[in-house]
C-alpha cells in the first residue's frame, strides 16, 4: 500500500489549493476548489485574494455579477457555496435537489402548527406561486420587497420553544430557501456592499443563459468525488462523508465508482484517485492568510495534519473556523482585524524569523487590500475577538 506522509499532504495542498503556487483568476480558484464558502459573502472574496495576485473586489464582482460565470448555491452539507456554472450543475444532482422534500415537508409542518388552518401544501404552493409571479414583474428584488407583493410572505414562525435556543423565522425567508433550493430563484447582487448578505434574488432562467443540465444522482456524486479527491486527497471516507453531507453507503459507492485507491495516511486509511500515486516533489515556501470558513480550512472533517491541537481555538462551537494563518500546510496562528482597518495576527506556535516577516509581509498587504474596509466574521472565535480589541 502507498504511504502518504503528513509532509506530502501539506505539500499537495500548497500546489493544489493554489497557496504555493497562484491562480490566474477567481473562476479558477472556485472551479479547483470545488467551491468557494459563501454563507459569509466576504468568504469569497477573501479566499479568492489569498490565491490571485493583483486581485480586485471588482474581479470577483464580475464573476458574480456580470459575466456570472459563479452562481451562489446551496450545496454540500446544506452549506453555501459559490461555484462555476458546470459544477452547479453536478452540485445540485448530487446534492442540493436531495434536501428539496424534506425542506418542503419541515416547512408545510411549521404552517400547519402555528400558521394555516387546513392544508398547509396546498397553501405553500400558492404562496410559491404567486412569489414566483412577483419576482418575474420585478425582475430582481429583496425579501422585503416581495412582501409587499405576497402579504403572506410576512408571517412569523417560531421554532425551539421552551428551549435555550429558541426563536423564530420570517416565513419569506424559508420560502425563498426553498424556491433556491429547489432550482427557481438565485441570490443575486446584494444591497450595500460586497459585505452585505441582503441578497435581491432573481429567477433562475433569467439570470444564467442555460438551465443546469438533468444529471443522474449516482452519476453527479461519482464527479463530485473525483473532484474532492482531485482537490483533497488523500483523504478518509470519514472526510468525503463529512464534506459532503452524504450517507455511508453513497460514500462508499462514489468511491467504488471512481476506483479511489486505498493508502495510507500515517496508518490510517485514506484515498486517492488511481492516476493520482505519483509522489510531490517539493514546494516552495508559502504563508497565507485564510478567512474564516475557507475551503481549504474546511475541506475535511479529520484535521489534524494540518490544525494540530489549536481547534478550540480556531474553530466555533458550531465547527465553524474562523481566520487562519498558515505557513507550509499546516496552521500556525489566527488573525483579525482591528477596528480602524488594521489586520493583526497572533501566532500559536513558533515560526522562524524570516518566515514571521512574511506573515508581517501578508498583513500589511491585506491590510492595504481592504483600504479602510473593517470585516468581521459571520462565525467568529473567542481568539478572533480577543484580537480585534
Amino acid at each position: 500500500m502507498r504511504t502518504i506522509s503528513t509532509d506530502e499532504r501539506r505539500r499537495r495542498l500548497g500546489l493544489r489549493h493554489h497557496l504555493a503556487a497562484p491562480a490566474d483568476d477567481v473562476e479558477r480558484v472556485a472551479d479547483d476548489l470545488v467551491g468557494l464558502h459563501s454563507s459569509d459573502p466576504v468568504s469569497v472574496y477573501l479566499s479568492a485574494w489569498a490565491r490571485v495576485g493583483n486581485l480586485t473586489v471588482a474581479d470577483v464582482e464580475r464573476a458574480l455579477y456580470e459575466d456570472r460565470s459563479l452562481v451562489r448555491m446551496l450545496g454540500m452539507r446544506r452549506t453555501m457555496f459559490a461555484v462555476p456554472l458546470d459544477l452547479a450543475a453536478v452540485m445540485n444532482a448530487a446534492c442540493t435537489s436531495g434536501y428539496v422534500a424534506a425542506e418542503r415537508h419541515r416547512l408545510v409542518g411549521f404552517l400547519e402548527d402555528q400558521l394555516v388552518d387546513g392544508d398547509g401544501g396546498a397553501w405553500l404552493e400558492d404562496v410559491l406561486d404567486k412569489t414566483m409571479a412577483a419576482l418575474h414583474r420585478r425582475g430582481e428584488a429583496t425579501a422585503t420587497e416581495l412582501v409587499e407583493d405576497v402579504p403572506e410572505l410576512s408571517g412569523k414562525l417560531a421554532f425551539g420553544e421552551g428551549t435555550t435556543w429558541q426563536g423564530s423565522f420570517g416565513l419569506s425567508t424559508r420560502v425563498l430557501f426553498l424556491l433556491a433550493t429547489d432550482r427557481r430563484v438565485i441570490r443575486a447582487r446584494p444591497l450595500g456592499s460586497w459585505k452585505s448578505s441582503q441578497y435581491r434574488w432573481a429567477p433562475l432562467k433569467s439570470w444564467i443563459r442555460d438551465e443546469f443540465p438533468e444529471m443522474e444522482p449516482s452519476e453527479a456524486r461519482r464527479q463530485l468525488a473525483t473532484r474532492w479527491l482531485r482537490a483533497y486527497g488523500p483523504g478518509s471516507l470519514k472526510d468525503l462523508k463529512w464534506w459532503t453531507g452524504w450517507t455511508v453507503a453513497r460514500t462508499r459507492a462514489a468511491l467504488e465508482e471512481v476506483g479511489a485507491v486505498s493508502i495510507s495516511m500515517n496508518g490510517e486509511v485514506g484515498y486517492v484517485l488511481p492516476d493520482d500515486l505519483d509522489p510531490i516533489g517539493e514546494v516552495g515556501e508559502w504563508v497565507a492568510l485564510l478567512p474564516g470558513l475557507d475551503p481549504t480550512v474546511m475541506g475535511w472533517k479529520e484535521r489534524d495534519w494540518f490544525l494540530g491541537s489549536f481547534g478550540e481555538r480556531l474553530f466555533d462551537t458550531n465547527g465553524n473556523a474562523g481566520p487562519t494563518v498558515w505557513w507550509n500546510g499546516s496552521i500556525v496562528g489566527a488573525w483579525s482585524q482591528r477596528p480602524d482597518g488594521e489586520v493583526v495576527f497572533e501566532l500559536l506556535e513558533k515560526v522562524p524569523t524570516g518566515v514571521l516577516a512574511r506573515i508581517e509581509g501578508e498583513a500589511a498587504r491585506l491590510t492595504e487590500w481592504l483600504d479602510g474596509v473593517v470585516i468581521r466574521p459571520r462565525f467568529s472565535t473567542t481568539l478572533e475577538k480577543g484580537l480585534r480589541s
